[in-house]
């Protein structure tokens, strides 16, 4: 049996979220690119922007997610209110696996290696109006989440992210906790 661990709503802004990602907002058509500009990174492949529907998801989660090729963009359509369960990305170089850390190193069936996120690593993010996030290459996720029945959202990844790029960690089978949260 699993503990709930709940976790306090952070709202989503540019300063908090940076060890994520970015929190994209509205700029005036005809700026140039900058640091408030999504920082891509799709070399890795071929690049998929969709719309995402996606159903049914409560504010409870017990499985998180990372992408080791790509920078994932995520927002809702029509600026509506959602969550984003994170934590930092934790992706290892194997050339930098020392005896300290080889211990805690895993290697995804994807190939590269990783440091499993541990409970205390996660938090909720309240996104909210028109913006949307950039998310660190690696970076964990669990979400979107929303307290409608169904909601659409945009995401930028790869053409093949979900099927050669996706690696999950189980909080409930590998350290007994599943996270909650009340929007």
């Amino acid at each position: 049996m699993s503990s709930i661990v709940k976790l306090p709503v952070i709202e989503a802004t540019p300063t908090c979220f940076e060890d994520f990602g970015q929190v994209i907002e509205a700029s005036s058509d005809g700026d140039e690119f900058g640091p408030r500009d999504a920082q891509l990174d799709l070399t890795r492949g071929i690049p998929r922007f969709y719309i995402m529907h996606l159903e049914d998801r409560q504010f409870e989660f017990s499985k998180i997610t990372h992408h080791a090729n790509v920078t994932q963009c995520l927002g809702s359509i029509g600026g509506h209110v959602w969550y984003l369960g994170v934590a930092k990305a934790s992706i290892v170089d194997p050339n930098e696996i020392n005896s300290d850390v080889s211990k805690k190193v895993v290697q995804s069936h994807c190939g590269h290696f990783y440091v499993p996120p541990i409970p205390s690593d996660v938090s909720i993010f309240r996104i909210s109006g028109p913006k949307f996030l950039k998310l660190h290459r690696g970076t964990w996720h669990a979400g979107p989440l929303f307290e409608s029945k169904t909601m659409d959202f945009y995401n930028l990844e790869l053409s093949n992210t979900n099927v050669v790029d996706h690696t999950t960690h189980d909080f409930a089978k590998k350290d007994g906790v599943v996270f909650s949260f009340d929007g």
